[in-house]
């Protein structure tokens, strides 16, 4: 189940997949996909999952399809590294890009993305420096105010701790909104947490499961 809130003058829908659909311009919102992670890390003889990328290019697929979105707006981070960008990585996001040759992608360069480089030119992205302006909206990767606007951000990989004893806790990704900026929590399934101390007034939206609730 979804939640709605409103910023910088439009409705925002706030998707237990941990994204986001703007839906005055049927944009999917997506922070931090991290594509590539996985290998990198293996680059280095980590042990880690298999098929990382691929559950979440399906999972954008899931979403497109659902929201009817004309475009996606990454929120920096699409690449994980220059090792993101191994054959088998950009096949397979080549692959998905074919299936959405209609879709409109926009990546908002975060910090990962200046060390992994813009996306290949054949995969059709419009990439742009922060902050992209939708409207009312600064679509941001790093979580800073912008005068005139509220911003939408990523980067910080947000989690909220619910429980009331040390060991009955329970870390979940979260959407956090403050008076004048929001951030996302990070969309790619290879990502790590980090837990925010919200303000007097934020709002916090939990994701758990199907679901999407504020606490």
């Amino acid at each position: 189940m979804a939640a709605q809130v409103s910023v910088g003058g439009h409705t925002l829908t706030l998707l237990p997949q941990k994204a986001a659909f703007l839906d005055d311009f049927r944009t999917l919102l997506v922070a931090d996909a991290h594509i590539g992670k996985a290998v990198s890390f293996r680059s280095f003889g980590v042990p880690v999952p298999r098929g990382t990328t691929s559950e979440t290019l399906n999972l954008l697929s899931a979403l497109v399809e659902r929201t009817g979105a004309v475009r996606i707006v990454f929120l920096g981070d699409f690449l994980h590294s220059r090792r993101a960008r191994a054959a088998s990585t950009l096949d397979a996001v080549a692959r998905w890009r074919q299936q959405h040759a209609g879709l409109a992608l926009t990546l908002v360069r975060g910090n990962h993305d200046d060390r992994a480089g813009d996306p290949p030119a054949h995969l059709g992205f419009h990439v742009v420096d922060e902050p992209l302006a939708v409207g009312g909206l600064a679509l941001c990767h790093h979580p800073v105010a912008h005068d005139g606007f509220y911003s939408l951000a990523g980067h910080l990989h947000p989690c909220v701790t619910l429980g009331g004893r040390a060991f009955d806790t329970l870390r979940l990704p979260c959407f956090h909104f403050g008076t004048r900026v929001g951030v996302l929590p990070a969309f790619g399934s290879f990502t790590g947490m980090h837990p925010i101390r919200p303000a007097e007034g934020d709002r916090v939206f939990a994701v758990a499961d199907d679901q999407v609730a504020e606490v």
